[in-house]
């Protein structure tokens, strides 16, 4: 079970967010693999930082946490979740600044396995919003939604490097090809040793003598790309998903970003939702209370029969057990609301008047409230306990 990410960072819900940021940097630091070499507790400890601060730094994924906790990010929503899967190179690109330029490499004089030429030297792409809107049945089962998405790509020429050909790359001459620049200062402690990205080649190693002339260097272009999104079954209008990699294209090899997927949901025509369960006015006659009566009503997969007892009084409450919607990745299911209402007609002929008033003088119809029939507020709360 995931951790509460305000406990991970000693911080409240309360916190501005200077203050979680001091705080994930105080654990960051604390954690960090070039300080605990080889600890797998301390790295992973590391990883859960970043993640925490991934959401409680943004005000969107804030909010929904709050509200819904680590389920608002089930499957990797929001961001959340997206690293105790991911190697150190996700963090580092996503969190590398919050130290300073350099990186947090720059602190502990580490951070070598980290650079050279390895994918993702170059700029990160951005990340990219969409929004999808799913019915009712869809949101009870799930569904996977193939998606067109307008993105930058990498360019198809190049692949992505940004050369016009494999002769365009050249050793840099400010790092010699390592992508990294080490300095040593001498310190009231000793001396220093620091690692920071080379500036020339920005950490590649490299440097371009001719630019592809599809992408002029860049390394990506416009383009469009069709993704298949999973979506989980009792997701809720607002959720937000997130698909790691999904994003626009990295500049020149750079990491591409995520795509983040928000969630609307379509209104149903007979139902309403309310969390897990879902609600439905019946509107029945007289006689048919009278004397009782078989309907058939809308679920979210179909239609279903409910029966609906001889003398049954207006406001009743009846439950379809399970025909609501499932919890997000849980095993808990709500229940479907039949509320019946007992339906008046405004216009009557000279006959049905006459029965009426007839029926009117009838002991048997008038109404003889029990003390110990519940209220309808006592039937509400029975039927959503």
């Amino acid at each position: 079970m995931k951790r509460d990410y305000y406990e991970i960072l000693g911080v409240s819900k309360s916190s501005s967010a200077d203050e979680i940021k001091k705080a994930y940097r105080k654990t960051a630091m604390q954690y960090h693999p070039d300080r605990n070499p080889g600890d797998k507790a301390a790295e992973d400890k590391f990883k859960e930082a970043a993640e925490a601060y991934e959401v409680l730094s943004d005000a969107d994924k804030k909010a929904k946490y709050d509200r819904y906790g680590h389920q608002a990010f089930a499957g990797g929503a929001g961001g959340g979740g997206g690293f105790h899967n991911s190697n150190m190179e996700d963090i580092f690109s996503h969190f590398g600044d919050i130290f300073g330029g350099g990186g947090f490499g720059d602190f502990f004089g580490g951070g070598s396995q980290r650079g050279g030429n390895s994918r993702g030297s170059g700029q990160r792409g951005s990340n990219l919003r969409i929004k999808i809107k799913l019915n009712f049945a869809e949101i009870a089962s799930g569904i996977t939604k193939q998606v067109k998405v307008k993105k930058q790509i990498a360019c198809n020429t190049c692949g992505g490097n940004g050369a016009k050909d494999k002769s365009s790359f050249q050793k840099c001459n400010t790092c010699g090809g390592s992508g990294q620049v080490r300095r040593v200062q001498n310190t009231f402690l000793g001396q220093m040793q620091t690692v920071t990205t080379c500036p020339s080649c920005n950490g590649e190693g490299t440097t371009i003598t001719s630019k592809c002339g599809n992408c002029k260097g860049e390394g990506r272009m416009y383009g469009e790309e069709m993704i298949n999104i999973e979506i989980p079954a009792g997701v809720q209008d607002g959720m937000q998903l997130s698909m790691s990699g999904k994003g626009n294209a990295g500049e020149r090899g750079g990491y591409p970003g995520d795509l983040i997927i928000q969630i609307e949901e379509e209104q149903h025509p007979e139902l309403q939702r309310d969390g897990l369960n879902v609600a439905y006015d019946l509107y029945i006659s007289f006689p048919d209370v009278v004397f009782g009566t078989e309907v058939e009503v809308p679920t979210i997969t179909g239609r279903a029969k409910v029966k609906i007892p001889a003398g049954t009084q207006s406001g009743k409450i009846l439950r379809l057990k399970g025909k609501g919607f499932p919890e997000v990745q849980g095993y808990g299911k709500g229940d479907q609301m039949i509320y019946v209402n007992v339906w008046t007609p405004q216009h009557f002929n000279n006959e049905e008047k006459a029965m009426l008033e007839k029926l009117n003088h009838s002991d048997n119809f008038k109404p003889k409230p029990d003390k110990k029939d519940k209220s309808f507020f006592e039937r509400v709360r029975e039927a959503f306990s």
